[in-house]
């Protein structure tokens, strides 16, 4: 039987945390362990509960949930974060993911999709909305350059290069295989290879650097 996913849910709006308490109650894989009304409490709580994955609203008062995603960097150990807002708002979104987001929903998905963006950030994937992916590439470059956590990158090969292009159009490494005729097993070396040039944490990152460095 697979293991229980554990959530804290991060949301200064009491009835929208109990909506998504309700909704998350309906999916036996995932348990909702505690709340937080913003960063400050949500620190005390990551830090006592552990949780698998955080649910994050980005508008808070005090401690918003860009400036907890600032706090948990300096933190050793850091559960993966899914912000979830109705700000359909491309300055935020690069601004959590640079912040260390690793998914990023608009709250008006389907229990369905919620349920699956936890449990792929729980596995140590990625998840950002796919209505959101061709205004992530677009406005990348738009934002002033910040300090980058990624590390400096080296060069990538031809095959490197236009797997990290696909990996933008948020292929999934079975996808990118069907589309250059290669084995699975080869894109899924081709894709550690590229992230270990990078300095990339995951995916994602590695589409941010790219997108920085002019590469996509």
């Amino acid at each position: 039987m697979a293991a229980v996913i554990s959530v804290l849910l991060v949301e200064d709006q009491m009835l929208v945390r109990q909506g998504f308490r309700s909704l998350l109650s309906l999916s036996p894989g995932i348990a909702v362990v505690g709340e937080a009304r913003d960063g400050d409490e949500a620190m005390l709580r990551i830090a006592e509960l552990r949780p698998d994955v955080v649910l994050l609203d980005l508008k808070m008062p005090r401690c918003d949930g860009l400036q907890l995603l600032q706090r948990l960097q300096h933190e050793p150990v850091r559960p993966p974060v899914l912000v979830l807002t109705t700000f359909d708002d491309t300055d935020l979104l690069l601004q959590a993911i640079r912040g260390g987001a690793r998914g990023y929903l608009l709250k008006d998905v389907s229990l369905e999709q919620l349920v699956e963006a936890i449990t792929v950030l729980a596995r140590g994937g990625t998840m950002i909305s796919p209505a959101l992916t061709g205004r992530l590439l677009h406005g990348a470059t738009a934002l002033p350059p910040q300090p980058s956590p990624l590390g400096q990158a080296c060069a990538l090969t031809a095959r490197e290069t236009e797997i990290l292009r696909l990996l933008a159009s948020s292929l999934s490494n079975r996808e990118i295989a069907h589309a250059l005729d290669l084995a699975d097993g080869t894109v899924k070396n081709h894709v550690s290879h590229l992230l270990q040039k990078l300095g990339a944490r995951d995916r994602t990152h590695a589409v941010l650097k790219g997108l920085e460095l002019g590469w996509i």
